[in-house]
């Protein structure tokens, strides 16, 4: 399929959507992306590209697993370095307009309802940026024999790319849905992905979502 730097050598049989924390506390007001001084409407941007990109996966019969950061209640699993970094106005685990921030089970730890699982769809809870720590990610790509990954979701240089780097470390093909991600930052997202497809496609490829669904509908 087209893609850059090059194109992507499709293998329908053996790809899976990841959706990155397409989240209440990053994408709407009074959530922690807010909290740390952003502008969430930016991150709004992506959400209705990657609901058409999840609906073509399910169209498709492939995989879509989502992510989301969150904590335990009781922030066994949060390092205090994470929780007590910078300077936000609510901190992980704080009381906010939707619950306690990024806990698990909390209304903002939830996805977004335009891109919220379907029965049977996985959904990974991830204490760090990367969705492979910590998690059975691993286990569940093997499972469904997964070689090859389209990712979407938020931030793009965050938890995105980290995720993206921790699969290629560990030999899956990526490949990044440029509409279907976003930054509170432009620059940082234009960044990530000139850094995704540099040198060849050091940590993967790129490619607008039309062109992925086309490819997968082919």
């Amino acid at each position: 399929m087209r893609a850059l730097p090059f194109d992507f050598p499709l293998k329908r049989e053996a790809v899976a959507l990841i959706v990155i924390d397409m989240q209440r506390d990053f994408i709407e007001p009074g959530g922690f992306g807010a909290a740390l001084g952003n502008d969430v409407t930016r991150l709004q941007a992506a959400v209705e590209p990657a609901a058409r990109l999840i609906a073509g996966f399910r169209a498709a019969g492939r995989p879509v697993i989502h992510t989301r950061e969150c904590h335990r209640p009781d922030l066994s699993d949060c390092p205090p370095a994470k929780r007590l970094r910078g300077a936000p106005s609510l901190r992980i685990g704080d009381p906010g307009p939707m619950g306690r921030i990024l806990i698990a089970g909390e209304p903002g730890a939830e996805i977004v309802p335009a891109c919220a699982a379907m029965p049977g769809e996985p959904v990974i809870d991830k204490p760090g940026k990367g969705a492979f720590y910590a998690t059975k990610l691993s286990e569940i790509l093997e499972t469904h024999g997964i070689r090859q990954l389209v990712f979407a979701g938020v931030t793009t240089e965050v938890c995105v790319q980290t995720t993206m780097r921790e699969a290629n470390d560990r030999g899956y093909e990526c490949l990044l849905a440029e509409e279907a991600t976003e930054s509170y930052f432009p620059e940082f997202k234009a960044a990530t992905l000139a850094m995704i497809r540099a040198q060849g496609g050091i940590v993967g490829w790129t490619a607008p979502v039309s062109d992925i669904l086309e490819a997968l509908d082919g």
